[in-house]
């Protein structure tokens, strides 16, 4: 077996995780902060307090952890196969 898929297998599975835990990050900010009475909601820069977490600090949070994978786990990989010659 190529060794190609056993990498392009690990960074799907790294990919699948990462998002869902950005889901799991955004449905318990959104669902948990934002089911309270609009009356109860606190806000931070002008956005409730909700929306603020669940989907401002959660785009800058995974935003971040892509980049940083990207740069230090993630493997540039050639598609070429190894008797391919140009």
């Amino acid at each position: 077996m190529d060794p190609r898929f056993k990498i392009a297998h690990r960074e799907a599975l790294i990919g699948v995780g990462l998002a869902i835990v950005h889901f799991i990050w955004w449905f318990g900010f959104a669902y948990g902060l934002g089911s309270a009475p609009v009356e109860e909601y606190k806000y931070i820069l002008g956005f409730p307090e909700w929306f603020f977490y669940s989907c401002i600090v959660g785009f800058l949070l995974v935003s971040l952890t892509v980049i940083i994978l990207a740069k230090f786990v993630l493997k540039d990989v050639s598609f070429e196969e190894e008797g391919d010659q140009l």
